[in-house]
């Protein structure tokens, strides 16, 4: 599972006009990545380092803050541009694999107590952040 994590003042996500997700002042927006070996271990463990990883100012994790996190599930981040000038997804888990693990992250980051808003799996979105710092981090769990 592959997450960038950004520490944002201020996000929101919508698909065709419709807000989806959205928050004011300090939080994280993670662009979440699945690959086809991931499952219910990758999930706990990106959803543990999501949750209590020191981004936010201060040395503050979004759990120690109480602050909000975005998940939007993004298979583009598992693509591979080495050769010729079209990326190729292959390594890109199918929806019916990936999007149930995008859910478990976010059910486990909830049951953490943290405020988490989505996108929508599979849509066109418009993500929309202040990267604050900026702070963006790729994170791979194996």
């Amino acid at each position: 599972m592959r997450a960038v994590i950004q520490r944002a003042h201020g996000a929101s996500v919508a698909v065709e006009g419709r807000v989806t997700a959205s928050f004011v002042g300090e939080g994280l927006v993670v662009l979440l990545g699945v690959t086809h070996a991931d499952g219910e271990q990758q999930a706990a463990r990106i959803a543990a380092k999501i949750a209590e990883m020191r981004l936010l100012r201060g040395e503050r994790s979004a759990s120690d803050a109480g602050a909000p996190v975005i998940v939007v599930s993004q298979f583009t981040l598992y693509g591979d541009a080495r050769k010729g000038r079209r990326p190729t997804w292959n390594a890109a888990a199918p929806g019916p694999v990936a999007q149930p693990l995008v859910a478990r992250v976010v059910a486990l980051l909830r049951e953490r107590g943290l405020t988490v808003g989505e996108g929508v799996f599979g849509a066109d979105m418009a993500v929309t952040l202040t990267n604050d710092g900026p702070v963006t981090l790729i994170l791979d769990v194996e």
